[in-house]
């Protein structure tokens, strides 16, 4: 049986706002979509499941990109922020906006490996789970 990719999708953010819920994770990113128009057909089911969790949502239009994951991963990707504590949400917000004031100061290149590993902090990765990231990583901003 083959599943497809919203059930594949929805499946997996159904297991991220339990993970988000039971304290696991303080943020979880949906998969991302190549569209806004097709990540917004998953917010009426994403509703379903913040309600069902206690948990909530925020639509990315505009992903944090890091060397923690591959550019081609997220960039131009719409995706969603699972979180329970809007302190979460807000500190991706500012790690978010200091990465943007480092690109503007022309300093990013001095804190892109501190900027990554407190996205992988605030995503709950172990040191070890985001430095196997960042080195595994070859497909970086330049």
């Amino acid at each position: 049986m083959k599943i497809d990719k919203f059930s594949y999708h929805l499946g997996a953010a159904d297991c991220f706002c339990e993970m988000v819920r039971a304290g696991v994770k303080r943020i979880a990113l949906s998969h991302p979509c190549d569209t806004k128009d097709e990540r917004d057909s998953f917010l009426p089911e994403f509703d379903k499941l913040c309600k069902k969790y206690g948990v909530r949502y925020y639509a990315e239009d505009e992903a944090l990109l890091t060397d923690l994951f591959s550019l081609s991963l997220n960039q131009g990707k719409f995706n969603v922020i699972f979180y329970q504590d809007e302190s979460a949400l807000q500190e991706y917000l500012a790690l978010k906006a200091e990465k943007e004031k480092a690109i503007a100061a022309g300093n990013y290149d001095d804190c892109r490996k501190d900027i990554a590993r407190r996205y992988g902090k605030l995503l709950s990765y172990t040191d070890e789970g985001i430095q196997r990231l960042l080195d595994a990583n070859s497909e970086i901003e330049v």
